[in-house]
């Protein structure tokens, strides 16, 4: 398996409660940070992952900021848990980066996604296509357009994925 740096030009950073994240992290040559607190769940350590994140873009070009609670209260059927892990990661993880990432005066892309779909209804991991979103600071400071974060919004979108390597490579892609 080629080094993350190696095949994308960049080094960076995993932050996870997963171990198989991880190990996935450490195999493809990236640090690996361990967040005291982080548990997968709800009540997981969401300002010191923040915190690790942040630090690892301070020495490097990229930072894949792991959140387990969406995954983990679909598990358990539990419609409301899910709702206020999405919340919880909206406020705790995604606000408090985008905050810090605009004091970093530098430009920068966040890539928004699951890993894969977990239905509530289901409790299990499905094969669905999944929605992301692409912040860029240099293109959205001024976007009047918003579009819902929902697998009904993607699939009115037209721009699709195939191969997640696509993806990388969209989010990666070279300054204008």
């Amino acid at each position: 398996m080629p080094a993350f740096e190696q095949k994308y030009g960049v080094g960076g950073g995993v932050v996870s409660a997963v171990m198989l994240v991880k190990g996935i992290g450490r195999c493809i040559g990236l640090e690996v940070a361990e967040v005291e607190g982080a548990t997968g769940f709800l009540d997981t350590n969401y300002e010191g992952k923040v915190q690790h994140a942040l630090s690892i873009l301070r020495r490097s070009d990229f930072v894949l900021l792991h959140v387990e609670a969406p995954d983990e209260a679909s598990h358990l059927g539990d419609f409301e848990l899910k709702v206020k892990a999405i919340e919880d990661f909206d406020k705790r993880v995604v606000g408090r980066m985008l905050d810090n990432l605009s004091a970093f005066d530098e430009d920068f892309r966040i890539l928004l996604m699951p890993d894969h779909a977990t239905p509530v209804s289901l409790k299990v991991h499905t094969k669905e296509p999944v929605p992301f979103a692409i912040y860029d600071s240099r293109t959205n400071k001024n976007a009047k357009e918003r579009r819902g974060f929902d697998e009904k919004s993607a699939s009115a979108g037209e721009l699709r994925i195939v191969d997640a390597l696509d993806l990388m490579n969209m989010l990666l892609k070279q300054k204008r």
